[in-house]
């Protein structure tokens, strides 16, 4: 099975040596000094259980990789216009593509119901590139638990135990090629599992980053150490709280608990991706795992007073670095 990995991030390295690990077919789209090292020496990741290596092929340009099985794209929000216009020479007649980012995604309200039914999110996909480039007819969601870093061009580290990732359909209907992705994935030593609720999985997901992201980049701290504050711990909550009303007011009815949540990360010194790309002067996504959902409450009627101010503070921070 062909299978482009679209971003060799953090996240995106890690799942696509995993893919090759599991016998796929993989090729990954990248830039810059990392997709130098893919080149060169392939993927590594230094892992709790070891290090893996893989070698892959590597280029800036999908036109010379060709049409894939499958395609999953792993890139921060803000680079989607730039996929959209770019992903054409990887795509078939049925191609789907795996969405395996944070926030809410582009195609999410693509065949519900009610006030949201086929709204289309500017916050996220400005002018509707994906949406027409693509289409929501391609669209597979991803979540992925994996805490990774870059820590040298080409090297991923991995500091998560039991990384996994959660494929599925917007409409719930059954994706073979999803399927196949997740087995791969498991070969690779990754869990994957393919569900028919996967908004139910953005939400429970987009809690922790909510819950974690704005309290991590306002004070440039890790997870323990901010935590380490009884004021601070007890905004996580409010923030995890917010959350967790404005995923039943769109229709999500997830009940993660929040105590296991805050007892997870305590002792945790991974930098929340929004933290890492502020300290490394990246854009920021604001509006995919904040912006987005504070529009949700409003339309719903969610009240959400700690999001809204922290994502405030957010903005300005963004702003003031350039971001």
């Amino acid at each position: 099975m062909k299978i482009c990995v679209y971003g060799a991030g953090a996240i995106g390295s890690h799942v696509a040596l995993r893919l090759a690990i599991g016998g796929a077919d993989v090729s990954v789209v990248a830039r810059g000094a990392q997709l130098a090292a893919i080149q060169s020496d392939g993927i590594r990741a230094e892992t709790v259980g070891g290090t893996l290596t893989a070698r892959v092929r590597a280029s800036d340009d999908p036109a010379t990789l060709g049409p894939q099985d499958a395609v999953l794209v792993t890139v921060k929000a803000p680079a989607l216009p730039a996929i959209a216009a770019a992903i054409a020479p990887l795509l078939g007649p049925d191609t789907p593509v795996a969405f395996v980012m944070n926030g809410i995604p582009w195609w999410y309200c693509h065949g519900l119901d009610g006030p949201l039914a086929d709204m289309q999110l500017p916050l996220v996909d400005p002018d509707g590139a994906a949406w027409r480039a693509i289409g929501p007819h391609r669209a597979v969601g991803g979540v992925v638990y994996s805490a990774c870093t870059v820590i040298a061009p080409g090297i991923v580290r991995v500091v998560t135990k039991n990384d996994r990732i959660i494929l599925g359909k917007p409409d719930g209907s059954p994706s073979p090629r999803a399927e196949a992705i997740a087995a791969m994935l498991r070969a690779g030593g990754m869990g994957c599992e393919v569900t028919p609720r996967i908004r139910d999985a953005i939400w429970t997901k987009l809690a922790l980053n909510i819950g974690t992201g704005p309290l991590a980049a306002l004070t440039h701290s890790p997870m323990k150490l901010f935590l380490a504050d009884p004021t601070v711990e007890a905004a996580m909550r409010a923030l995890l709280a917010e959350a967790i009303a404005i995923a039943h007011g769109v229709g999500c009815k997830i009940a993660p608990d929040v105590n296991a949540i805050v007892e997870a990360v305590r002792h945790s010194s991974h930098k929340p991706s929004i933290l890492q790309d502020l300290e490394l002067g990246r854009p920021m996504e604001i509006d995919a795992i904040y912006m987005v959902p504070l529009a949700f409450a409003e339309m719903t009627g969610v009240p959400a007073p700690t999001l809204r101010l922290l994502t405030a503070l957010l903005r300005l921070q963004a702003r003031a670095a350039g971001l």
